[in-house]
């Protein structure tokens, strides 16, 4: 479908879900809310053609996450990641449906325009990956906190352009282009765990945490069991996706 076509809600309903056994973990849990077309998804290791879950109205999946008690909301348009293009009407879509729950928005940001134009839509605070190389420093400069850096990691090696482009850097390249930067956060996923329910890449996340940046870990988790290990390993946060989905 094109990339500029308004998300309205699917008619597939959204089953009863919960975070119980997820809020009172040693750190903060962010449902992810991926959109691909119209659809809430859930991708195997990034690969657009594999779709492992797929959970109908992706406004309504956010508004499910805010009802059952998330404090903050992740956001990904899968379809921008790879086009390089924007949907802000998604962002104002989730941001009324979750009420005052904060919202976290990535996807398709290759511009400081782009970047405002999500935060003006609702988002308190946005994902850069692949505009943020070789550089953070603008994005810092214009964003200060607001901004989070994507730290997408694949056989150590950074990827950009929706996970479909290498970066030319690998981990410990792009922590030290963010730690100059003055980044506070990143992203970090584990390419190769996402979507898998295999747990999450501690020795990633450990490495990216020995840095000092706060570290948003995603990729793998599968229990809440696995919130222990993170919290161990550094992360300030997990973002989780297909592990809260009926599976």
């Amino acid at each position: 479908m094109p990339v500029d076509m308004v998300c309205t809600p699917m008619t597939t309903p959204t089953p009863h879900l919960t975070l119980d056994g997820w809020l009172d973990g040693p750190i903060e849990i962010i449902p992810a809310v991926d959109v691909l077309g119209t659809s809430a998804v859930r991708l195997h290791q990034g690969d657009y053609d594999a779709v492992v879950a797929d959970a109908g109205d992706p406004i309504a999946l956010a508004a499910a996450w805010a009802n059952a008690g998330a404090s903050r909301v992740h956001l990904v348009d899968l379809d921008g990641a790879r086009s390089g293009r924007v949907r802000p009407e998604i962002v104002a879509a989730v941001a009324t449906a979750i009420g005052g729950v904060k919202l976290q928005a990535s996807g398709g940001i290759r511009s400081l325009a782009d970047a405002a134009s999500l935060l003006e839509a609702g988002a308190d605070r946005v994902i850069v990956g692949t505009a943020a190389f070789p550089d953070p420093a603008p994005w810092v400069e214009a964003l200060g906190d607001r901004l989070i850096v994507a730290l997408d990691v694949r056989d150590g090696q950074v990827r950009t352009g929706g996970w479909l482009e290498g970066s030319g850097f690998a981990v410990a390249d792009a922590v030290a282009r963010c730690l100059d930067a003055g980044v506070v956060r990143v992203h970090c996923t584990a390419i190769d765990r996402d979507g898998t329910l295999a747990g999450p890449d501690l020795d990633l996340v450990a490495s990216v945490a020995a840095s000092g940046l706060a570290v948003l870990a995603a990729g793998g988790v599968s229990d809440p069991t696995d919130l222990e290990t993170l919290a161990n390993a550094g992360a300030e946060a997990a973002v989780v996706g297909r592990a809260l989905l009926p599976h």
